[in-house]
C-alpha cells in the first residue's frame, strides 16, 4: 500500500486522493502562481511529474494537461502523478513567446536552474526542486509556437546509463508518436537534458504546431499519455499493441544569415538533399534575395512560419535516422555550427 503523502509547498494529497491549487512560487524578485494537480493512489506504483507552459505560445500542451488534470482520480492510479499545466507563468501570460518578459531568458536553456541567478533562472531552480527531482519519471509538453510548424515527434537524451536508457526510450516510444529523436549526450539547458543528468527518466513530446488551440490535438495528446502513464503501469494496462517508432538524430539547425522577410519553401517533415533549397530571405528596401540551402540531408521537424525574421533567427531544424555505428562524434551535428548555440546538443528552443 501506499501510505505517503505527496506534498509540493502547502498543497498536499493523503493516498487516495487528489489535491488541486496553486503554490506560491517566490524566488526573490520574481512571484508566480504554480497551478498543479496532485493525484495520489493508493497502491504503490512510480512518481511522474508532467509540465506543460515552460514557454508561452504553446497553448495544446497547456489545453492537455488541464484535461488530463481534470480526468484522472487516484482510485485508478498506482504511484502519484503530479501535473503542471502553466510551469512559467510570466512567459504563458504576459509574454507568449520563448523567452520570459521578466528578464529576456528562455528557460528551456538555463535549467535546471540557479537559485542565486535571474528571476528565470531561480524559477528554473524552483520547479526541480519542488517538481522535478522527487520524480521517477518527468514528461514535459511542448508544441510548435505561434510562429513554428513542426513534426509531432518525442525527444530524449542517452545518458551512457543502460537501464536509464533503456527505460527513456521504452518510455519515448509508449505515446503512440512515429518519431523519436535522440540527443546522444544529456547535457544543455534544456528541462528533459537536465533530469537525465540527474537520473530521472525524461522525455520531451512535441504535439502541434503554430500555437493552434486545437480540442483534437490536445485530445489526441491526452490519449498520449494515458498510453504511457498505461505503460509506465500507473493506470492498468490495456490491450493495445505498441506503434512502431522510427529514430533520428540532429544533423543540422538552420539560422538566418540576413534581416529580411522569409519565404519558406518546405512544410514540417518534408524530406531534403544537402544543399536544397529551404527558402529566401528578401530584403524589403530593395527586394534582394538571400537563398537559404539546407545543410544536411535528412527531415524537416521544425521550422519557422512567421514572414519577418532577424539575423540569427532559427529558420530549420533538420534529423536524419538514426544509425548507432554511425562515424558522428557522440551528441553533435554533422554540420557543426551551423545556427546553433554550442553548448547545445539539441536546436529545439
Amino acid at each position: 500500500m501506499n501510505d505517503t503523502t505527496l506534498s509540493v509547498g502547502a498543497l498536499h494529497a493523503r493516498p487516495g486522493t487528489k489535491a488541486r491549487g496553486t503554490v506560491r512560487a517566490d524566488v526573490g524578485t520574481l512571484t508566480a502562481e504554480i497551478p498543479l494537480t496532485l493525484v495520489n493512489g493508493t497502491r504503490p506504483g512510480p512518481r511522474v511529474v508532467i509540465t506543460a507552459g515552460v514557454h508561452g505560445g504553446e497553448f495544446t500542451p497547456i489545453d492537455a494537461a488541464a484535461r488530463l488534470a481534470n480526468l484522472l482520480e487516484p482510485d485508478e492510479v498506482r504511484g502519484q502523478v503530479v501535473i503542471c499545466p502553466v510551469a512559467n507563468p510570466p512567459a504563458v501570460y504576459q509574454g507568449r513567446l520563448n523567452v520570459s518578459p521578466v528578464d529576456g531568458v528562455n528557460i528551456n536553456r538555463v535549467f535546471p536552474g540557479d537559485p542565486d541567478g535571474s528571476p528565470t533562472e531561480r524559477l528554473a531552480a524552483w520547479l526541480f526542486a519542488h517538481l522535478v527531482d522527487g520524480a521517477d519519471v518527468y514528461i514535459d509538453l511542448h508544441c510548435g509556437g505561434i510562429d513554428q510548424v513542426l513534426r509531432d515527434f518525442v525527444g530524449y537524451r542517452l545518458t551512457g546509463d543502460p537501464d536509464l536508457d533503456k527505460a527513456t526510450a521504452e518510455l519515448a516510444g509508449s505515446f503512440g508518436i512515429e518519431d523519436v529523436i535522440l540527443g546522444l549526450k544529456a547535457d544543455g539547458g534544456n528541462s528533459h537534458a537536465a533530469a537525465a543528468r540527474r537520473g530521472i527518466s525524461a522525455v520531451l513530446v512535441e504535439v502541434g504546431e503554430l500555437g493552434q488551440r486545437d480540442g483534437a490535438t490536445a485530445r489526441r495528446r491526452v490519449d498520449g499519455l494515458y498510453r504511457a502513464l498505461r505503460h509506465l503501469g500507473v493506470l492498468d494496462p490495456d490491450d493495445s499493441a505498441p506503434a512502431p517508432v522510427r529514430e533520428w538524430v540532429w544533423a543540422a539547425g538552420v539560422t538566418a544569415e540576413a534581416l529580411g522577410l522569409w519565404y519558406p519553401e518546405f512544410s514540417a517533415g518534408d524530406e531534403v538533399v544537402e544543399g536544397a533549397v529551404l527558402g529566401r530571405i528578401v530584403d524589403p528596401a530593395d527586394s534582394q534575395e538571400h537563398q537559404v540551402l539546407s545543410p544536411a540531408a535528412g527531415r524537416v521537424f521544425y521550422g519557422m512560419h512567421g514572414l519577418t525574421v532577424a539575423h540569427g533567427d532559427e529558420l530549420a531544424a533538420i534529423a536524419t535516422p538514426w544509425d548507432p555505428d554511425q562515424d558522428v562524434a557522440p551528441g553533435t551535428f554533422r554540420t557543426p555550427g551551423v545556427g546553433v548555440a554550442p553548448d547545445e546538443t539539441d536546436p529545439r528552443p
